[in-house]
């Protein structure tokens, strides 16, 4: 009879297909890792639980947003969905802002009482100002707490002039509405990229076609600056708040070279 130490140990087969370079290969990847394991002083030697996850987690990166990402653990087989519409993918090291929902389109109309539109409005203070040549005019609009919509009404002595519409999904801390004026739609990106360090709210565009460039941050466009056959009638919207934020009214007469425009407006919010 063979005792303990005699009896033979069982030896596990080797598959035929694990050729021998193979299995040296294998071994001295163990050895590197023992050999690493044992240099690494006390203090910073890895304490694994019994849940550990040891070997890192595989995962393809998403290829555009709306991307699934199912990240899947070698060690416990768990598997993680994330969606690439994150604000930020750390885990990715991909950081991706989330675009502004779309707006709701607003209502427009014009209507024919032009004379007695600007009689009413050339009597009533800061409702008429003159957009000079190459200028953009934004009347910045903050939404009310005592209001569900924005309401606009202008017209132009002569010519047309170029008119769009545009959110800015910012915190409100003041109703008072303000009147920014730029030489040009480039030169107002960039003072306000300047003052806020932030994108580009209104990408430069043709007002003969509409400024539909894809706007990013934190800004949504209502409607795009086209040109407007104001002179002619009074052009007229509304629009419902979609939340709290201010609106941008532009005004762009960056296309004329040669004319002033004369702007009667009024802006109002209805509940």
């Amino acid at each position: 009879m063979l005792s303990c130490s005699e009896r033979p140990q069982m030896v596990a087969p080797v598959r035929e297909d694990v050729t021998e370079d193979q299995l040296k290969a294998a071994g001295a990847i163990e050895a590197q890792a023992s050999v690493e394991q044992e240099l690494l002083p006390a203090d910073q030697a890895p304490v694994l639980s019994k849940n550990s996850v040891v070997q890192m987690a595989k995962y393809h990166g998403p290829q555009r947003s709306g991307d699934i990402v199912m990240i899947q653990s070698e060690h416990t087989g768990a598997i993680d969905i994330l969606s690439t519409d994150l604000e930020s993918a750390d885990l990715l090291g991909d950081h991706r802002k989330v675009s502004p929902p779309l707006m709701a389109p607003p209502c427009i109309w014009t209507f024919a009482k032009m004379k007695e539109f600007k009689s009413k409005l050339g009597k009533e203070k800061n409702s008429r100002l003159v957009v000079k040549r190459g200028e953009v005019v934004t009347i910045r609009v903050p939404t009310h707490p005592e209001g569900k919509r924005v309401c606009w009404e202008f017209a132009t002595d002569d010519y047309d002039i170029g008119f769009g519409v545009y959110f800015d999904w910012t915190p409100v801390t003041s109703t008072d509405i303000t009147v920014q004026v730029s030489d040009s739609s480039e030169d107002e990106d960039d003072d306000e990229e300047e003052e806020e360090e932030i994108e580009d709210p209104v990408p430069a565009g043709d007002v003969e076609r509409g400024s539909r460039s894809s706007l990013r941050g934190r800004y949504g466009e209502v409607m795009p600056v086209y040109r407007r056959d104001s002179h002619r009638d009074v052009q007229a919207g509304s629009h419902d708040y979609p939340g709290e934020g201010i609106y941008l009214l532009k005004f762009d007469n960056s296309y004329s070279l040669l004319r002033n425009k004369t702007l009667y407006f009024h802006i109002y919010y209805t509940s």
